[in-house]
């Protein structure tokens, strides 16, 4: 591999850089070797247990290659490292290349069917950019799920590079800055192996890659189905407006995908920044990362089922074969843990590498995040008869105007999707809430849900009970906190009263604030009820409402 790739990208799921030297006092000092030998036994290990990766031994931080210059027998003990402190040893590849005068040392792991443990017998998983100790209790669970993933490597004997796209190779391997013909861009990726003088294809590289991938798995795309109405239909009422079959390579597929279903998601009218625009129905992250999400995880041992796309009038379903991959959970997802586990480890390298994937277990946390910044209900998650993840985005905005024009008050005070929506509760609720119904409400824990009812308490928004046990009160009474007239209008009113309106530059003058926190003042008094506006761009003003 290429070391300008590698110096080039940002530490995770896939790659780190370690330092040989310690630099804590100012002066670098060459770390001593047990040390560093721990290092790449912890980070290798990590990778193992999830889905492979690289270790640029030699590198800092911040991407400057300082080397390895270690004896020749001190070296040993840091090449060994991954048989002599990990259980069972790890097969990894290494490899040293010269910058600049430097020795720079690659440590190449794959994804291993075995869970690995560190000489001290501690068990590591790669999560994002950390090495984080994973529960014993998992531990089994996780080598079942290994064993489960041997389809995507089964070796497909009867292929070869003929039934290959090489474009889309060469493609991948100038994205990555790597070099080399098409048959060692797919070694190196592990999607083929050498067999004497012959190279045996894998499954996956077939699906990836191949000209034909249906060919070798009947069922590895996408059905897209629009149904009329809000119900599937069958028979007579049989109410589907458009259905369309996606077969192409994994590497092409996702974009297949995006552009069969962009021109079905609608617009709506959504309140930003306190005024009404047209927004997509659907927020594109959501249902993009829902799309590469199955394609990059669904279970490909099953031949006879799709990935299917169900688009109805209040909702989009995006459909995955495959139970979910411990220690993944639906449990763990909506509590939004930036937890991962890939099925498919080889696929989810190619896709990352590809550009359609990024921090392995931040996608599923920022789809609840854009949905509930656009003020939608967060996605569904369900297993449908053991066999078919099912991820629902629904287009119903949670609230209706009246509570949005009464949340977006607290728009200063920063708060989160779910602490809106307990507030927005207690308001239709008597202006009570108990902590149990802010858990079964927004799906997160005892704890986490205390953690938000104090910082409610902390910004006044809620009060403490008086008893143990006691429902959680609305410190301020929702009709008067509306009906009470804003400091800013206050201040606004004498020059509202001598020329009937007031423009943006009025505004910054009176209340000396910047044009987008004007902007931001007049959209919440609109919303509040107090102005109206007229006129578009530099020729809006806004008028005291009658």
């Amino acid at each position: 591999m290429s070391l300008d790739w590698l110096a080039g990208q940002k530490e995770g799921q896939f790659f780190e850089r370690k330092s040989c030297y310690d630099r804590a006092t100012g002066v670098p000092k060459r770390r001593n070797v047990r040390d560093v030998a721990y290092d790449v036994a912890e980070t290798l290990s990590a990778m193992a247990n999830a889905d492979g990766g690289t270790l640029a031994l030699g590198i800092e931080n911040d991407g400057i290659e300082t080397g390895v210059d270690y004896p020749d027998d001190r070296m040993q003990v840091i090449l060994n490292a991954p048989s002599t402190h990990v259980n069972p040893p790890l097969r990894a590849t290494t490899r040293t290349e010269n910058r600049s005068g430097k020795n720079i040392v690659l440590f190449d792991v794959d994804w291993s069917a075995d869970v690995h443990q560190l000489a001290d017998g501690r068990y590591l998983l790669r999560v994002g950019d950390r090495n984080l100790p994973f529960p014993a209790s998992d531990i089994e669970a996780i080598k079942e799920g290994r064993r489960r993933r041997a389809t995507e490597m089964r070796p497909i004997p009867e292929a070869s590079l003929n039934d290959i796209d090489l474009n889309l190779v060469a493609e991948l391997a100038k994205r990555v800055s790597l070099p080399g013909t098409p048959e060692e861009v797919l070694l190196h990726y592990r999607l083929a192996e050498r067999r004497d003088i012959r190279l045996v294809l894998t499954l996956v590289a077939l699906l990836l890659f191949g000209k034909d991938p249906s060919r070798w798995h009947p069922r590895c795309g996408v059905d897209f189905v629009r149904y009329e109405g809000t119900e599937r239909l069958l028979g007579a009422a049989l109410n589907i407006v458009k259905r369309e079959r996606l077969d192409a390579p994994l590497v092409r597929l996702i974009e297949e995908a995006y552009r069969t279903v962009q021109p079905h998601v609608r617009e709506r009218q959504q309140l930003v920044d306190l005024f009404f625009e047209e927004r997509l129905e659907y927020p594109p992250f959501a249902w993009q990362e829902a799309i590469v999400n199955a394609v990059a995880h669904r279970d490909y041992h099953y031949e006879g089922v799709s990935i299917e796309i169900w688009m109805f009038d209040d909702r989009l379903e995006i459909r995955s074969p495959g139970e979910l991959v411990e220690p993944v959970t639906i449990e763990r997802l909506q509590r939004r843990e930036r937890i991962h586990a890939s099925r498919n480890p080889r696929i989810v390298r190619v896709l990352t590498d590809a550009g359609y994937m990024r921090e392995q277990g931040e996608g599923v946390p920022r789809m609840f995040e854009v949905m509930e910044h656009e003020g939608l209900y967060p996605p569904e998650l369900r297993m449908e008869a053991d066999t078919i993840f099912n991820l629902t985005l629904k287009n119903t905005p949670i609230y209706g105007l009246e509570t949005m024009r009464w949340l977006a008050q607290f728009d200063p005070l920063g708060l989160s999707g779910n602490q809106k929506r307990i507030l927005a509760y207690a308001r239709e609720h008597e202006n009570t809430f108990t902590s149990q119904t802010y858990q079964r409400l927004v799906h997160v824990d005892m704890y986490a849900a205390s953690k938000d009812i104090k910082d409610l308490i902390r910004k006044n928004l809620v009060k403490l009970p008086q008893k143990r046990g006691r429902v959680y009160e609305l410190a301020l009474v929702p009709s008067a906190t509306v009906a009470e007239k804003p400091g800013e209008y206050v201040a606004l009113e004498p020059l509202l009263r001598k020329q009937g309106y007031i423009s943006n530059r009025d505004l910054r003058e009176i209340l000396s604030v910047s044009q987008s926190a004007a902007r931001r003042i007049a959209g919440r008094l609109v919303t509040l009820g107090w102005l109206d506006p007229v006129g578009e761009a530099r020729g809006r003003r806004y008028l005291p409402r009658r």
